[in-house]
């Protein structure tokens, strides 16, 4: 699927997202207009999906991460699609994750402080429908957190 050069990009492309076409052309020592190609193909196979930014929410003074972990009740035919719709309109709600197993869903809930955490955990996700049991992991420290991958 992928040859050497297009995993040489892809490695470029990670550790400097933002450096510029011709830049990442030169080295790599590739004409612009062929690195355009490769990137064009990469797209178009679906590896790569886009560009974005990513922006700190903790810079933006949520201080608080919480990970919730839910089992729904499954004796409900539409529990997952009404869970995860209503959980898509809180605003504070940045990640949901379906599992196989005991746990249904993982949500991951940013706040400013505990009491805004407090807030959000009665009035929006004690509303959320068809919850069965609830766990909350407060996040202490994120050791790794890397999305790049084994190039």
């Amino acid at each position: 699927m992928l040859d050497d050069l297009d995993r040489r990009i892809l490695r470029h492309m990670q550790a400097d997202p933002e450096e510029s076409l011709p830049a990442l052309a030169e080295r790599l020592a590739l004409s612009t207009s062929r690195l355009s190609r490769r990137l064009d193909k990469l797209r178009d196979s679906g590896v790569l999906r886009g560009q974005r930014m990513e922006i700190s929410w903790r810079a933006l003074g949520y201080a608080v991460e919480v990970s919730l972990r839910v089992t729904l009740d499954k004796t409900q035919a539409r529990a997952f699609d009404d869970f995860i719709e209503a959980a898509r309109d809180i605003p504070e709600v940045i990640e949901i994750q379906t599992f196989l197993g005991r746990v249904d869903v993982r949500l991951s809930v940013i706040a400013r402080d505990m009491g805004h955490y407090q807030q959000i955990y009665r009035r929006s996700i004690l509303a959320l429908p068809h919850i069965a049991d609830i766990e909350a992991l407060m996040l202490v420290s994120r050791l790794k957190s890397d999305e790049g991958l084994p190039l």
